[in-house]
């Protein structure tokens, strides 16, 4: 790890553990985290930053639990199982300590594009590709109107309903590192179209990853057609 990276973690374990203390006593905080009360009141208030060892274990495991159990606590079920996550996809500051902890927990490779699906999956695929320093992709469900070449990927739903999804073809070079990143998986489907994309425009994928997993299908769905890492933060059954 060079000194650069070094910092980076360092700083995004103080902004996990910022997040924390908003909630919580440095008591309370010192229990959840294993960390004395008074080393964590001086990481807080920026008089010092963990060590590189502290760091990686706020931001793999410590960060991991906490934005999970804030994120099942911003999202909403209804009757119907439809989920409401707006309270998350709308809150770029939690997405920002989202992407490192998703990095190290999965040990996503470093990518070079981000491919998403317009729009819910834009706010987090911004936070991802910043994180990784890549290109964000999204696609959409229609075509740039001035782009000339695009990638499409179609699949009917069990439904009847046709899914289509386009991306410029000029947003994923031959030979790329391709991270999918979405907000939500439930059956797959959408993912299984950004996988196609991708492998369409001879991209390498590194990952899947998704804030949101709700059941097991969507997630062997991807792992059936890539082996790299496919993970999510949470998973409601």
């Amino acid at each position: 790890m060079n000194r650069a990276e070094k910092a980076a973690l360092q700083l995004q374990a103080v902004a996990v553990l910022r997040m924390l203390k908003e909630t919580r006593t440095y008591e309370e905080l010192s229990a959840v985290t294993g960390l004395p009360a008074g080393d964590l009141n001086r990481y807080v208030n920026g008089h010092v930053l963990p060590g590189t060892d502290r760091a990686s274990e706020v931001v793999e495991s410590v960060g991991r639990e906490a934005l999970a159990d804030e994120l099942v606590a911003r999202v909403e079920f209804d009757d119907e199982g439809y989920v409401d996550n707006s309270g998350v996809v709308f809150d770029q500051s939690f997405l920002d300590l989202v992407a490192p902890v998703a990095a190290e927990t999965f040990e996503f490779e470093s990518p070079d594009v981000v491919l998403t699906a317009a729009t819910d999956g834009i706010t987090l695929g911004a936070a991802m590709a910043s994180f990784f320093d890549a290109r964000l992709a999204y696609a959409k469900k229609s075509k740039e109107t001035a782009v000339e070449e695009f990638i499409e990927s179609r699949q009917r739903l069990a439904s009847g309903i046709e899914l289509t999804y386009y991306l410029p073809a000029s947003a994923i070079d031959a030979g790329d590192t391709v991270l999918v990143v979405d907000d939500l998986i439930r059956s797959g489907e959408t993912q299984e179209l950004l996988l196609d994309i991708a492998l369409q425009g001879d991209g390498d994928v590194t990952g899947v990853f998704a804030l949101i997993a709700v059941g097991d299908e969507g997630m062997d769905r991807a792992r059936a057609i890539t082996d790299a890492p496919v993970g999510a933060l949470t998973t409601f059954e």
